[in-house]
């Protein structure tokens, strides 16, 4: 079995099991804490599919710690892995000529390689620094989706993107029962936001065939998610969203590579959104 399948195999189980508890339905995004993981040496966050991966790790084995590393970075970072400590998949791509095999985005080519990464806790000598606990901000969502300039409505009785005239949906914030519930879903549809196509222009078009609804309500997911954990804003499970699951465990148990797509488009949504924070504390810098 391939990389590609192993590591989706692992994802369907767990949203399989989150899908099964019996206090309501549970993703494996919305049990993550602590941020999204980073990189003992050079301190950036991991992205796509490693996210998912790193985060299963840390719920199923304890860690608290979101530092990560190989053998070689823990090395020069001073630590030791301690020995029979087993390490977490963490996968690349690597570009390669266009004659050669492999998938190809953006008119460029690409070969998926691995690598094995440690977490912190599995180490010896290395100072662990005070834990980095993002401060619930009630306003973070609202904020960043007024940097973006995002058309929100509210009003109505549900949430939702429209795509044809580009606005966002939203219940007032006291039809919610908690703040969290309130940003986590506003990042949701701002998620939506980005796809139009003057945007990101997400299409999944004849590959997810009649699940390509699904399949982007599966992007946003996780774009709220990764906007949530750097954000500081718990990531509430959203009732509507429970009947996608089905439909997405479809799409991933017939295309192995289908939620390292969808995982790979929540990360460039996430950025994309992020950036409208970054330059509005350029200018405000300036």
């Amino acid at each position: 079995m391939g990389t590609y399948e192993d590591v989706t195999n692992r994802i369907v189980a767990a949203i399989e099991t989150g899908a099964a508890r019996p206090d309501g339905w549970k993703m494996p995004w919305h049990t993550a804490g602590g941020g999204r993981p980073v990189n003992v040496l050079t301190g950036r966050t991991y992205t796509g599919v490693n996210t998912l991966n790193l985060w299963l790790d840390m719920q199923q084995k304890g860690y608290a710690s979101p530092v990560w590393g190989t053998l070689r970075q823990w090395n020069e970072a001073g630590a030791k892995v301690r020995r029979g400590e087993r390490s977490s998949l963490v996968v690349f791509w690597k570009d390669l000529p266009k004659s050669a095999d492999g998938d190809e985005e953006d008119g460029k080519r690409f070969v998926l390689k691995t690598s094995y990464a440690f977490n912190a806790a599995q180490v010896e000598g290395y100072e662990q620094p005070e834990p980095v606990v993002v401060p619930h901000a009630p306003t973070a969502a609202q904020a960043l989706v007024d940097a973006a300039g995002i058309d929100v409505q509210f009003g109505g009785g549900r949430a939702y993107y429209h795509q044809t005239l580009d606005y966002v949906a939203m219940p007032r914030r006291a039809d919610f029962f908690t703040d969290a519930g309130f940003q986590s879903t506003l990042l949701h549809e701002a998620a939506h936001w980005t796809g139009h196509q003057k945007r990101l222009a997400r299409e999944f078009g004849k590959r997810f065939g009649d699940q390509a609804y699904a399949f982007e309500e599966l992007v946003a997911e996780l774009a709220a998610a990764f906007l949530c954990a750097d954000l500081g804003v718990s990531n509430e499970p959203r009732d509507d969203h429970a009947s996608y699951v089905a439909n997405w465990l479809q799409v991933l148990k017939n295309d192995p590579r289908a939620i390292f797509t969808a995982a790979s488009q929540a990360s460039k949504a996430t950025e994309y959104l992020l950036g409208f924070a970054g330059e509005n504390a350029k200018k405000r810098a300036a």
